[in-house]
């Protein structure tokens, strides 16, 4: 199959994953929802190695999986992870107080440099190994562990906000 036969089929695959632009930004922007659509994609032959197969030959290589999506069902221009970030910013951290903000910027730099996988929820605990070492000093420094979830939750919504 060609690449462009391989775009159509995705294309006429895809309203039935999601209706619309909202839809999808409502769906990618939690890890859970995010998860079970790449599952579902996966299901149906686009796995997450197609998804980035295509995101080279549109020119989306360091975008986001979104973008992606975006671009091949709404034709929406792709943004890298890095103008994705930089364009979000302020209400990325709008309701963070300085150490939740140095996490999360930390985990974004992540994000940047390896794509949509690092804001997965099982890659939670290896990036506070990473940061923090040890699960008690996280907590130490960011509050409970209710309190992380929700802050690594709780920003990827504005992640994906229409700008």
């Amino acid at each position: 199959m060609s690449a462009t036969e391989f775009i159509r089929q995705l294309f006429g695959e895809l309203p039935t994953l999601f209706q619309d632009e909202d839809e999808l930004r409502r769906l990618w922007s939690r890890p859970d929802t995010r998860q079970a659509l790449l599952d579902t994609l996966a299901e149906k032959g686009y796995g997450t190695q197609k998804l980035k197969e295509i995101g080279r030959m549109v020119d989306a290589e360091k975008s986001d999986l979104f973008d992606v999506l975006a671009y091949i069902a709404f034709a929406l221009p792709p943004l890298s992870r890095e103008e994705r970030v930089a364009s979000h910013r302020d209400r990325l951290f709008s309701d963070y107080d300085y150490r939740q903000r140095e996490f999360l910027g930390f985990v974004l730099d992540h994000y940047i440099q390896d794509g949509v996988g690092e804001l997965a929820q099982d890659k939670l605990p290896r990036l506070i190994e990473l940061k923090y070492q040890t699960p008690t000093d996280a907590i130490a420094e960011l509050g409970s562990v209710e309190n992380i979830r929700e802050v690594f939750i709780g920003f990827q919504a504005r992640l994906y906000e229409s700008a």
